[in-house]
């Protein structure tokens, strides 16, 4: 697509529509919206100018004149995200919706909450816990990501194998569409067949479907007693082995998240922390939650000789907050301590049938032994979700590591994809994985999105070139 620039008369113009400080096109001011969590070098793109409207209103307008003009519009939230979801790579307007951040309504008696899409997911949970209902579709970075973000990219986290992920609780939306409609889906209906369910499409879809402004979402019961076992096995192969005994069990954990040994030992060094992990090739992180105490211990004990059972050489049993916090520390930690050993790196996050976990693990010992490079697997091993991370080996150059890193993860992806998975979990495919969309799925699905795409911005001007490219 050929795009026309921001002239000085469309920013007045935008100036017009969301005020002037609400715009701005310095590069010093818009640099922090050039880039989200991947590499800055390698995918970062300056926007031509940013705006943070306040309403969907003004959204509206602002799309509208994007559609006039030709003018690429891309959405953004926190910029946490891992896939360059939200940078601009055609410049255009960068619009924020970091201004809208209030909520809206708090419907105890529908157990819903309605809020602007700029709020901080972590603030949900503030505000009801006291009312002991909790929000449980966040994402593991709820402390800085928002709402909106995490409908874009149907973000899921380590509680997802027992309340599943941000779509199962998207229960309503208002939509600004890439025409620049406002557009109110679903509402405060446990059941809606009433044609198409648009939300859940609009869900996931990496804000190339419109910019959502304001949703409403399902609470749920603030779950009181919680247990964590952190459960040591020899191998990474003994403790995979053992999630889908666990799962067919029918005692669901809350949490059954995996970590390598090198993970493990690189986050407690980074922490400085002493987990057991010298006798350890793999461990597992369980949590299970519930409002009964006594029968959130049994089934924790369940849990914990199941794993006796399957391997395990021991299991620790976390049932107070500090410890608890401590052994979770190293999980949250573990993407930061890589950062420190390597800055340059490919953090993935690939999902495979929970049965077909063990078969993962040989793929990435032989693709890290292939191009010398660490690949540390950790993740969340309950719902198949694993972030196998690229680790550039300090010893090589910046050039061979920009000649191997696509051969390792077309090796990857292909891997995954032969055993019945997919490229992303939980991350989105963004700029970073689109390049790997055709060979990791049916063309005729392909083909399916890209229609709906053209049917929804036939001008192709919202959030272009995530995903995948129009023909």
């Amino acid at each position: 697509m050929r795009y026309n620039p921001v002239t000085i008369e469309i920013v007045e113009e935008l100036k017009g529509i969301v005020g002037a400080k609400n715009v701005f096109s310095d590069e010093e001011k818009m640099e922090a919206y050039s880039h989200d969590e991947t590499n800055a070098e390698e995918y970062g793109h300056m926007p031509e100018v940013v705006v943070t409207p306040s309403t969907a209103e003004e959204i509206a307008q602002i799309v509208k004149l994007a559609n006039r003009e030709l003018i690429p519009i891309t959405p953004r939230g926190a910029g946490s995200g891992l896939s360059g979801g939200a940078i601009p790579i055609f410049g255009g307007i960068l619009l924020s919706v970091e201004k809208m951040n209030k909520v809206l309504d708090i419907d105890y008696g529908n157990m819903m909450l309605t809020a602007e899409t700029g709020i901080v997911t972590n603030e949900i949970n503030s505000l009801i816990k006291e009312n002991g209902l909790f929000y449980a579709g966040y994402p593991m970075s709820l402390e800085t990501c928002y709402l909106g973000g995490n409908i874009a990219e149907n973000a899921g986290g380590g509680r997802a194998v027992k309340y599943g992920v941000t779509g199962r609780y998207i229960m309503g939306m208002e939509l600004v569409t890439p025409k620049g409609e406002i557009v109110n889906l679903g509402g405060k209906l446990s059941k809606d067949v009433t044609g198409y369910d648009l939300k859940q499409l609009v869900v996931g879809s990496e804000g190339t479907l419109g910019i959502v402004t304001k949703a409403t979402i399902r609470l749920t019961g603030l779950p009181t007693a919680k247990s964590n076992l952190l459960v040591l096995y020899k191998t990474p192969k003994d403790a995979i082995d053992t999630v889908p005994v666990i799962m067919a069990k029918g005692t669901i954990p809350t949490s059954m998240e995996f970590m390598d040994k090198l993970s493990v030992q690189t986050a407690c060094e980074y922490l400085n922390e002493s987990l057991p992990y010298q006798q350890a090739g793999a461990m597992l992180l369980i949590e299970v939650d519930g409002t009964n105490q006594e029968q959130v211990e049994l089934d924790a004990e369940a849990i914990g000789d199941l794993c006796m059972e399957n391997g395990a050489i021991e299991v620790y049993v976390a049932d107070n907050y500090t410890t608890q916090e401590r052994i979770w520390s190293v999980r949250r930690n573990i993407a930061e301590a890589f950062k420190v050993v390597s800055p340059i790196q490919s953090l993935e996050d690939i999902v495979v049938p929970i049965a077909a976990i063990p078969d993962i693990i040989p793929e990435l010992d032989r693709i890290s032994e292939k191009y010398d490079i660490k690949i540390p697997c950790y993740g969340h091993a309950g719902d198949g979700n694993l972030h196998a991370t690229l680790v550039k080996n300090p010893n090589h150059t910046l050039e061979h590591w920009h000649e191997i890193e696509p051969k390792a993860l077309r090796e990857l992806y292909l891997a995954t994809k032969e055993l019945g998975g997919k490229i992303s979990g939980e991350h989105g495919i963004g700029v970073k994985r689109k390049g790997y969309m055709l060979e990791n799925m049916d063309p005729a699905e392909l083909d399916l999105m890209k229609a709906i795409k053209k049917a929804w911005d036939p001008n192709y001007i919202m959030n272009p070139g995530k995903m995948f490219d129009l023909d």
